[in-house]
């Protein structure tokens, strides 16, 4: 039943089935033919992965997501970061990243982060004499950020997946996000240093106060989020839903870039992502419980102990494992098929649940950057009109310099606990 589980999945795949399609039609094969349950249970395990009040923060979100990204928010946050960091060598590239970051912090969406801000600086930075291939890489890259940086929907589904606090997935992920963007903003640096992109003229004092001024409400949004769950006001779900009501009156009644009819285009776009996500949830949930009807969380379990119990070892191992898995498999369906089979092997050797959690959200996010999946690629490419095999090429240094943020979050634990424990 594994193999044919694990045989049935790989062909679907090959084939194209769609990966929550791919995760269903396996599961319900092998529940079937094994034996392992009723057939009527399929639709019964579907719905309870779905079922889940901590869930409901996912759609609020991704509706939040949508209004920031239409009311004006990209076009202000680059305006402030480049106040801040235009004029420095690479400037325009910094830009990028620190805007990505901002954005992040109010999208919880890779894609959505790269379409937002690449759609402006992508541009922008060609416009500048950045070469293509570089400006569409640093955009990719940068949009990564939203996945990592709070509110994040993977940090929602690890969890629900690892039964952890998602305000304490949210606040762990705040320095690993400022350590990534850190490395990013060097890398940058050098890069343009040594390829001659010069930055554009420094923002006077009063300019860069305009610009804040402007921003501050934008900015003040993950601020609010965090603040209430961590004040104790509301929850992470209830945070959603301010979210979506902070966002709502910003773009329609202060900023008004958020006309009233386009506001059923935002709801209806905001609905098909999210019953994209709930559906990949829910065929992952029904694979998770016909992999513990298997017994393959336990036997991994037992065989990786077996193996080895150095911590240091199984950290190599499941960074490797999550890069690899990340090429080729969404984020949301990783976390929820993985995290329950390597969360246990985790704790038992003496790892932090949140700690764990960032180092799977983080190698996953990489997997938005790597082909064949990788989103931002196809997003970044689709904004600068390049083929894939260009940006894939210009990536790979960037890559290179998450490696070895993957590497540091993961040896070093105070990045992702600290916060947490003083809170």
């Amino acid at each position: 039943m594994v193999a044919l589980l694990f045989i049935s999945l790989v062909f679907f795949f090959f084939i194209g089935v769609p990966i929550a399609m791919a995760l269903g039609l396996s599961s319900a094969l092998v529940a079937g033919i094994g034996g392992l349950a009723p057939l009527q249970l399929v639709p019964q395990q579907m719905f309870n992965a779905i079922n889940s009040f901590p869930l409901m923060a996912i759609p609020f979100f991704i509706l939040a997501g949508y209004l920031m990204q239409t009311g004006g928010i990209s076009q202000r946050l680059v305006n402030f970061a480049s106040s801040l960091v235009g004029h420095i060598t690479g400037g325009l590239a910094m830009v990028v990243i620190i805007t990505s970051m901002f954005f992040a912090a109010i999208s919880g969406s890779g894609a959505a982060t790269t379409a937002a801000i690449g759609s402006i600086l992508i541009p922008a930075m060609i416009a500048k004499g950045y070469h293509v291939n570089f400006a569409s890489a640093n955009q990719a890259v940068s949009g990564a950020l939203g996945v990592v940086i709070p509110p994040s929907i993977p940090l929602i589904l690890y969890g629900i997946a690892a039964k952890q606090s998602v305000g304490d997935m949210f606040i762990a992920g705040i320095i690993p996000g400022i350590v990534i963007t850190c490395s990013l903003l060097i890398s940058a640096y050098f890069v343009s240093k040594r390829k001659g992109y010069l930055g554009v003229e420094k923002a006077s004092i009063k300019d860069t106060a305009k610009s804040f001024n402007s921003a501050i409400l934008s900015l003040l949004m993950p601020i609010i989020v965090l603040g209430g769950i961590y004040g104790g006001i509301f929850t992470p779900t209830e945070a959603a839903v301010v979210a979506v009501v902070y966002s709502f009156i910003v773009g329609v009644f202060i900023y008004r870039e958020i006309k009233w009819k386009e506001i059923p285009k935002i709801f209806k776009e905001s609905a098909v992502t999210t019953s994209i996500v709930m559906v990949i949830i829910s065929t992952a949930g029904l694979l998770s419980f016909v992999l513990n009807r298997l017994r393959i969380p336990s036997l991994v379990s037992e065989v990786f102990l077996d193996f080895t119990t150095n911590i240091y070892v199984f950290i190599i191992i499941v960074n490797v494992f999550l890069l690899v898995v990340g090429m080729f498999m969404e984020a949301a369906a990783a976390i929820l098929i993985f995290v329950p089979i390597l969360l246990p092997i985790a704790t038992s050797l003496g790892m932090d649940p949140i700690h764990f959690g960032i180092i799977v959200v983080v190698n996953l996010a990489i997997g938005l950057i790597t082909p064949p999946v990788g989103i931002n690629l196809f997003v970044a490419t689709q904004i600068s009109k390049i083929k894939i095999e260009q940006i894939t090429k210009a990536i790979i240094p960037f890559v290179a310099i998450l490696f070895v943020d993957v590497l540091i979050i993961s040896l070093i634990p105070f990045f992702s606990t600290w916060l947490p424990s003083i809170m």
